[in-house]
């Protein structure tokens, strides 16, 4: 097996332009970096590391080093001076710098370790043989576009492993070995085994044993409040990352109206006079400072009246028209001045008015509406059967009353699914944590929507499964259920 080298490059959404006059910028995620006079070494190096993984040795070799930069025109050569330059443009540069590990025969990188973050540290060391080592217990490992994936939410770095030997050796660390024990399991040869370990460690989604045989992490009082799941979910969905949702192919623009599915009968819902509800209704501080106490289900029978009026004041579609993507993102890739999507304005908050959620409406109890399950078409403000299973029907039901902690079913239950091609094309790994926010935000104006109605309206929460995707007859994962919320007449 060949001897390793390290390869350098940089993340595939950085851009080195090089001007005329010897100007050197990069653009990166992070930002854009102008290295004002920069020197030649670093120019040529950066120039190369953008096109794929280099050995820099191999950049400088082909220069000749002198004391000082010579008069002849067009010769190459670097200066000790130049070298530092470039590890200082590296530094700069570091959350756009890729560190990957290749052996001499041509064959491409071992791994790579991707930063997403903005000043992460990556200085391998050697480990001794005899030290156990182990991946963080918050590690993932999954496939992608470009090898295996390996990452963790407490790690700077992301790393993916190209080849067999490497994959090897990463998943051998599931529990804790030494480089000495990898070796005798593996069969690679013990220089490649540790320089691979040591890259996993730099880059975080490792660790050595201490002297007490004991891991860090294990210590960590703070990461011991964490489930991997959820720190993993927090970690990527507040960071645009390598290998996200955003680099999947677009979809298209998704129609700010979910089309109707259902083949059953469509009731079009009443519409209240807001001017009279204004001067009839309680203050929004009113509305506040009573207790928000928890829910106990009646076996009160609800009016198709009132729950029109509740969804037209909470839900319904005032206006549609164009907006724009915030912050430089959608399908454009242009910010503000790029072109706009169809938005719509609706009584809660929704990020670039793109509203993603849709509402289903269980009716258990209700004059004016067959018990059935309904799909809510908030610009006509009607309701769209989906479903008169009765077994599907109580199912739901039951989940809420079970969620709320009662002995009877709610008079009615909505369930809140998101579209999720509505967000993803725009936020990227963000879509999913951006669509939660927009849940509480539609469960509050419920809630204070039905006070102000002299009705309840409680979040429940539901251990769905699958239930509610067939219920719903929804097409996973396009569309999944996100929240729930009871409406019922108050105790």
């Amino acid at each position: 097996m060949a001897e390793t080298i390290p390869l350098w490059s940089l993340t595939d959404d950085s851009l080195v332009e090089i001007g005329e006059d010897g100007s050197l910028v990069v653009v990166t995620r992070w930002g854009e970096y102008d290295f004002d006079r920069a020197e030649p070494l670093v120019r040529e190096s950066l120039r190369r590391m953008a096109l794929g993984p280099i050995s820099l040795a191999n950049v400088t070799s082909s220069w000749e080093p002198v004391e000082r930069e010579p008069d002849l025109e067009g010769e190459l050569s670097w200066t000790a001076e130049g070298a530092d330059a470039l590890r200082q443009a590296l530094k700069e540069l570091g959350g756009s710098v890729v560190r990957s590990l290749g052996l001499a025969d041509g064959r491409g990188p071992l791994l790579s370790v991707i930063p997403v973050a903005l000043t992460p540290v990556f200085a391998p060391v050697e480990i001794p043989a005899a030290r156990p080592i182990r991946l963080s217990r918050f590690c993932s490992l999954r496939s992608d576009a470009y090898g295996m994936g390996l990452e963790s939410p407490s790690a700077r770095y992301r790393v993916v492993l190209y080849q067999p030997w490497a994959v090897h050796v990463a998943v051998t660390l599931a529990t804790a070995k030494s480089v000495g024990e990898i070796v005798g399991m593996t069969g690679i040869e013990p220089g490649v085994v540790g320089a691979i370990v040591s890259y996993l460690v730099a880059a975080g989604v490792a660790g050595v044993a201490g002297e007490h045989g004991r891991f860090a992490e294990d210590e960590d009082p703070e990461l011991g409040l964490w489930s991997p799941d959820e720190l993993l979910f927090h970690t990527t969905s507040r960071t645009w990352r390598p290998g996200g949702p955003a680099e999947l192919p677009r979809l298209g623009q998704p129609p700010v109206v979910k089309a109707a599915t259902g083949e059953g009968p469509v009731y079009a819902l009443y519409r209240p006079d807001l001017a009279d509800r204004a001067v009839t209704d309680p203050t929004l501080t009113a509305l506040l400072e009573n207790d928000h106490t928890c829910p106990e289900f009646t076996e009160g029978v609800l009016s198709a009246e009132q729950i029109g009026e509740f969804l037209f004041r909470g839900a319904r579609i005032r206006s549609i028209g164009p907006a724009h993507f915030p912050g430089g993102h959608g399908p454009s890739g242009h910010g503000t001045d790029g072109p706009s999507h169809d938005a719509s304005q609706r009584p809660y908050f929704s990020v670039a008015c793109l509203y993603e959620l849709e509402l289903y409406v269980s009716v258990n109890r209700c004059s004016g509406l067959e018990r059935g399950i309904y799909h809510y078409d908030p610009l006509d403000h009607r309701l769209g059967l989906v479903n008169d299973d009765e077994a599907d029907l109580d199912a739901m039901l039951d989940m809420a009353m079970i969620g709320g902690g009662n002995h009877r079913r709610p008079s009615a239950l909505i369930t809140v699914t998101a579209r999720m091609p509505r967000m993803a094309s725009v936020l990227g790994g963000g879509a999913y944590a951006t669509t939660l926010a927009h849940v509480g935000a539609l469960q509050q104006t419920l809630y204070l929507v039905a006070r102000a109605m002299g009705l309840a309206a409680h979040a429940v929460p539901v251990d769905a499964g699958d239930r509610v995707d067939r219920a719903l007859k929804l097409e996973w994962p396009a569309e999944v259920g996100v929240g729930e919320c009871v409406l019922d007449l108050p105790a």
